[in-house]
């Protein structure tokens, strides 16, 4: 590594020099972590890095403007980028395409960390083959309300029903609130075929944990319990893949876990600082992944045993749009997540008799995608109301349009 007259370093890694810009920036203030340390963060984990996102398109999710910015999605490839970048262009469900970015050693970790790049977000398919995912991805995602422990045995629940179907499952904190746990298959099905067989394991552990485990795609239907979003299998769907950090104040880390570890352990444990440490001591829990590779066979024959899944109703109006059976009124749309939460406190606080019999998993904040960056969408729930005492769907607090300004194709 040498510094040169600008203001930008070179890492070795891999075999290549890697410019690294401002690199005294620092990016995670509480613990002091600048761009450099980032990139050096990641070409020390590469081993397990790249056992996660190594191969595989990624879309590159940049916080060019720092944490407190919303990032940016990009997934076309930079123009001009280094030799050891490789490509693939995959095809959208939309009928966009893109030629997105492929890593494959050290060196392409600190490239995209340097472009901003926090965690790291890869396809489920590999570069040579994208029409057949080889992982299915079990993401536990926790409703408010919902603590570790109960994250934690629906995680065992979904064990022991990848177990029972002939799959071994590898977890990993999601470095948020919840789990991840990974499923490496052979690359023989679609995606159709790849979500049905994540859909059909969510609702088994739904029916083996009823109460605390929900494979419900609503919301609003979910209750204090933990969503097994099988919808993480969806074609264009990327996941925060393992070493990922964090867009989170102690630079939190997507960290792999052994099963025996996963009860005693927490997720704020595992930050840049100590994964460093843990990876220096005892390497990847993961290393043995790739080699525990299964077939969806027994979840799809499932699949068929337990029938299709219950359809939400539609609109009889001919739009055709979705009927919720929940009492929802929307609050706001709003640009960045802060403006989301003070939209809800502004709604909370001119209906206080109302709020105060909210539920926590009552109060819904959404992160939607936009056309390159997140939104947020709020809405409560009602449910625990009684009819008399609901508010009216008021005019909205804040009415962001994340597709003001866009052109659209074929459209003059």
């Amino acid at each position: 590594m040498s510094p040169s007259k600008k203001s930008e370093t070179f890492l070795e890694a891999a075999g290549h020099e890697v410019r690294i810009s401002s690199p005294d920036k620092v990016v995670f203030p509480e613990p002091g972590l600048t761009k450099l340390d980032l990139a050096r963060y990641y070409v020390a984990v590469a081993d397990g890095a790249l056992r996660g996102a190594g191969g595989r398109p990624m879309v590159l999710k940049r916080f060019v403007k720092g944490l407190s910015q919303e990032p940016f999605f990009q997934k076309r490839v930079p123009e001009g980028h280094p030799d050891f970048i490789d490509t693939a262009t995959l095809h959208y469900a939309s009928g966009t395409s893109a030629e997105e970015a492929v890593v494959r050693d050290a060196a392409g970790l600190a490239w995209v960390s340097n472009l901003g790049c926090l965690d790291l977000n890869p396809h489920a398919v590999r570069a040579e083959d994208l029409e057949h995912p080889d992982e299915l991805r079990v993401d536990l995602d926790p409703m408010p309300g919902v603590d570790w422990s109960q994250i934690v045995d629906v995680a065992f629940v979904a064990r022991e029903v990848l177990d029972d179907n002939g799959l071994v499952g590898w977890p990993k904190t999601s470095g948020s609130r919840g789990l991840h746990i990974l499923v490496r298959i052979a690359p023989t099905w679609g995606f159709a075929d790849v979500r049905l067989a994540a859909e059909t394991l969510a609702r088994e552990v739904e029916n083996r944990a009823p109460g605390l485990a929900t494979a419900r795609w609503w919301k609003e239907e979910r209750g204090e319990s933990v969503f097994v979003d099988f919808n993480q299998n969806a074609k264009d769907r990327t996941v925060a893949s393992a070493y990922s950090i964090r867009p989170l104040p102690d630079a939190r880390v997507s960290t792999p876990l052994d099963w025996d570890e996963v009860r005693e352990r927490r997720p704020e444990e595992f930050t840049v600082r100590t994964v460093l440490d843990r990876f220096a001591e005892r390497g990847d829990p993961h290393d043995g992944i790739d080699e525990a590779v299964g077939s969806l066979d027994a979840l799809l024959a499932l699949a068929r045993t337990l029938g299709p899944s219950e359809k939400p109703p539609r609109s009889g109006d001919g739009a055709g749009r979705r009927v919720s059976q929940m009492p929802l009124i929307e609050v706001a749309r709003t640009k960045t997540k802060p403006e989301a939460l003070d939209a809800l406190e502004q709604w909370k606080a001119a209906h206080r008799d109302v709020a105060a019999r909210l539920h926590p998993a009552d109060e819904l904040v959404d992160g939607m995608r936009g056309s390159s960056s997140l939104w947020y969408r709020v809405r409560v729930n009602l449910q625990h109301v009684p009819e008399p005492e609901r508010p009216e769907q008021e005019p909205l607090i804040a009415d962001y349009d994340p597709w003001a300004g866009r052109q659209w194709p074929g459209r003059g």
